[in-house]
């Protein structure tokens, strides 16, 4: 049996036997007389007793319709332990496989082909980088991540194999001898570097602007790079620009740092193949909190009890993140019998599987919200090598050279050496596919010959205070406890909003941003001179913060922080504030008005569909002269009110016509892997371009147009062509929905690549409104089609009066077992721009409970 297992494992021809027959007993399995078994068998014990020898004092659990957990203990790692196991009992391959991921282990769950992506994460050293902070924790936070991962693996002795998951059920056909290790802290705290990961600011445009620049004159890439439009969208810190209400950002604007301008240091970062190379590497490596868009964030805001209905503040936070199944985020409740020193904890909100503690919430006094912050935390370095040392002021230096074991389920380990410099991982050295740059760079260059790599510094790479930081804000009190929360939350840094049971609100900027001795971060740099290294940090006093602003509210949409030239360099890569400038209004709106703002206003805020570059465009569209489609794109344009409405046929054409205009106008000059992805900057160069009819933008000779009116009919004609082809010659059946639909993919076995598997964990389609750089963010890459990329990942509002009146919804459902009944429950609310109410206090959430499991200390 052993010998034909392993030839089994070896021979092509063979392996492709075991997947077919895999999927014929799956689906034997799950259709037969044993599916239902099968499938339920995973399900978690929501009521009843359970008895736990990691407890030294009972813990209730209960559980409202929707399934999401209020845990109540007497003692803070009894409370923690229980969130262990509860997130085990939902979550647990989630779990798993987050943590085979950041740790670079994936080819040890699924084989050969994940090989790759290990060595990237091997290279980062995630794992290395987190097990130094569990090192680091005080004696109490470590206490908590302890009894976490004890929780876990209570959960975890009890069951195995299908008994956890419907996943190992189907791991197991391919990968018998799997079984799960226990948990650890480390477990835990390594995906908070997978969070920075994903939320990292901007290497991608660092390495696109290279590229770019390769290819364009330096005017071009300064139209497609604009700077932040600082006189008609609004900063975080300053509110609203002076003046008029904005309407679209002027061409003569300019931002603060001219990213396409020459400094002595950029001869130094044309190694386009390289950088091509590169930029494949970090994208192969998952993105585990969904398909990350380029136009990726999320909106936050926060409005003073003077301006509510209440009397008290409003929160809102709508997170915008790729979609997957299951959810990203873990609704639930956490609270300590008696809150006190010992026990501080009575919190709700928003959890990762995998971490305790909550991450977005409100506690019984304070509530808070993230968004991006995005500043420039990651450099690339082009390193000058010999051997295994590096060049830095005219001497060579040593590189930290370590090796990694990658164990292949059905296959042969495979050793990773691993070099860093001074700065940072090799990320060169992961793949063939990257290779030596020293073919082409001193050519491209003008440096001299010899051997160049890419190194990559990045402030997650360093240990820091981040695994606390959850734990000082879910008991934080006011203020002054918040603020000391946010200073250890140091990577990701993120944009908080925060507002109290006294009435105040607040912002604060929080994480650790570097200083640089040269440069801006917004190009490679070359890493043999100091001159571009990083010689500090932001201090955290010297963070952009605002407490209690005099017109009441606070907004923030990923859009830069402070006026231009204010405070310390941030990045230059913000969003352009389209989302942001909107959010401002409607509250402005609202504040003006004499009726005082709602919960249910800021929902319906939330659920805002207008389109900014649609509010550019079609008026241009409805002066067009011509006929036949133009006359009939302009008839169903013209009572349209520029919003995305997933009904809407207007809005249908519309993004069709966007996709179109970016496509035929400007993709073709742009390199073949570099082409237009829509969302903020590309609104932002459409929109300067518009006042500039003289731009060679709006000159294709091969088309023979010339002009903007040219090329707006031309791409007219061609979108109704298309809508036509996609939806059908009948315009008035045409719907945005119909286009934009979302499906939500189980992030390991839903994109398999065989069928059968991904309908098992895959659900969907659904129609949606919104789009990209929309409020309701519901965002489309261009390059991929209209389909979903991401959306609004969770959508809460907070009233500090009563926070019973909360509000919120996460995109799929509290299960991360196929087939539960709370696997994908909350969708159709939030397709539809609906929200949940948020019982917290102690008799509401007993009132709203259908299951109660008490969870007892003993043996069992």
């Amino acid at each position: 049996m052993r010998r034909a297992d392993y030839d089994t494992r070896r021979h092509p021809a063979w392996t492709f036997v075991v997947r077919v027959v895999a999927v014929v007993a799956v689906l034997a399995v799950v259709l037969g007389g044993l599916g239902l078994w099968t499938v339920q068998r995973s399900f978690p014990q929501t009521d009843g007793e359970i008895r736990l020898d990691v407890l030294d004092g009972p813990v209730t659990v209960t559980r409202d319709d929707a399934g999401i957990p209020q845990l109540e203990a007497g003692s803070a790692l009894d409370l923690f332990a229980a969130q262990g196991f509860v997130h085990a009992q939902d979550r647990f391959w989630e779990m798993d496989f987050r943590r085979h991921v950041t740790a670079g282990r994936l080819a040890e769950l699924f084989g050969e082909s994940q090989v790759g992506t290990d060595a990237f994460v091997r290279t980062l050293g995630w794992r290395m980088v987190a097990e130094q902070e569990v090192e680091a924790l005080d004696d109490v936070s470590r206490s908590y991540y302890d009894a976490y991962a004890s929780g876990v693996n209570a959960y975890l002795s009890s069951r195995s194999g299908a008994d956890l998951s419907l996943e190992y059920a189907v791991l197991g056909l391919q990968n018998p001898g799997y079984s799960p290790e226990p948990w650890t802290p480390a477990d835990s705290v390594a995906w908070l570097k997978a969070m920075a990961w994903d939320l990292r600011s901007n290497l991608e445009d660092e390495i696109e602007r290279a590229l770019l620049s390769a290819e364009l004159p330096p005017e071009q890439v300064t139209d497609l790079y604009p700077g932040y439009p600082y006189d008609d969208h609004p900063t975080i810190t300053g509110g609203a620009p002076q003046g008029s209400e904005p309407v679209h950002p002027s061409a003569e604007t300019a931002g603060d740092t001219d990213t396409a301008a020459e400094t002595d240091t950029d001869t130094a970062v044309e190694a386009s193949a390289a950088l091509e190379d590169v930029r494949a590497a970090l994208h192969s490596v998952p993105e585990l909190l969904g398909k990350a868009g380029t136009d990726i964030g999320s909106n936050a805001w926060v409005v003073s009890g003077e301006h509510t209905e209440s009397g008290s503040p409003l929160l809102a936070n709508d997170p915008h993140l790729g979609p997957s199944l299951p959810s990203i985020w873990y609704q639930m409740g956490l609270r300590c019998s008696t809150v006190s020193e010992a026990c501080p904890f009575d919190v709700a909100g928003f959890t990762f599987s995998g971490l305790p503690g909550v991450v977005i919430g409100h506690n019984d006094r304070v509530a808070w919200g993230f968004t991006n912050l995005g500043p420039d935390v990651a450099d690339l370095f082009v390193e000058r090598l010999s051997g295994d040392e590096f060049e830095l002021d005219g001497a060579m230096r040593p590189m930290e050279v370590r090796s990694e074991r990658i164990h292949v389920a059905g296959g042969d380990d495979v050793e990773v050496r691993i070099r860093s410099t001074g700065r940072g991982p090799v990320i060169s050295d992961v793949s063939e596919q990257i290779g030596s740059i020293a073919a082409d760079y001193p050519a491209v260059s003008g440096q001299s010959e010899g051997d160049y790599a890419i190194s990559l510094q990045w402030t997650a790479l360093s240990p820091g205070r981040t695994p606390t930081a959850i734990f000082a804000m879910n008991a934080a009190r006011d203020w002054d406890a918040f603020r000391a929360a946010a200073e250890r939350f140091e990577v990701p840094s993120q944009n908080l909003v925060y507002a109290d049971v006294d009435g105040n609100i607040g912002y604060q900027a929080p994480g650790i941003i570097p200083v640089r001795s040269g440069g801006d971060g917004t190009r490679p740099q070359p890493g043999w001179s100091s001159a571009t290294g990083w010689v500090g940090t932001v201090p955290f006093a010297d963070l952009p913060s605002v407490y209690n602003p005099p017109n009441g509210y606070i907004v923030t949409a990923n859009n830069a922080v402070t006026p231009n030239g204010d405070g310390p360099f941030l990045t230059s890569d913000w969003d352009a504030g389209y989302r942001a400038d909107r959010i401002e209004r409607a509250v402005r709106g609202l504040v003006d008005r004499e009726e005082p703002i709602t919960t249910d206003d800021m929902s319906a805020i939330q659920a805002d569909d207008h389109n900014a570059i649609a509010e550019r465009l079609v008026p241009l569209l409805l002066d067009l002269e011509g006929d036949g489609a133009v006359v009939e794109a302009q008839t169903l344009l013209r009572d349209w009110g520029v919003h995305d409405d997933r009904d809407a046929a207007a809005a249908a054409f519309f993004n069709v016509f966007w996709k179109t205009l970016l496509d035929e106008t400007f993709r073709p000059h742009l390199p073949d892997d570099l082409p237009p992805a829509g969302g903020s900057r590309w609104f932002l160069v459409v929109d300067r371009l518009l006042d500039q009819p003289t731009s060679s933008w709006w000159r294709d000779d091969a088309a023979e147009v010339d002009g903007i009116d040219a090329t707006l009919s031309r791409n007219v004609q061609l979108a109704w062509a298309e809508s036509a082809r996609l939806l059908g010659d009948d315009p008035s059946r045409w719907s945005w929905g119909d286009l934009h639909e979302l499906e939500l993919r189980n992030a390991s076995f839903g994109t398999s690549g065989i069928a059968p598997i991904e309908a098992l964990f895959n659900r969907g389609p659904w129609r949606t409104s919104g789009g990209s750089s929309v409020v309701n963010a519901i965002g489309w890459d261009l390059p991929d089609g209209y389909a979903v990329d991401w959306a609004p990942s969770m959508r809460q509002v907070v009233d500090l009066a009563d926070v019973d009146a909360s509000t919120w919804i996460v995109l799929a459902g509290s299960s991360g077992h196929a087939f539960h009944p709370h696997y994908t429950d909350q969708t159709d609310a939030w397709a539809a721009n609906e929200t949940r109410r948020w019982p917290f206090t102690r008799g509401a959430t007993e009132d709203a409970a259908v299951d109660l499991l008490r969870l007892t200390p003993g043996g069992g």
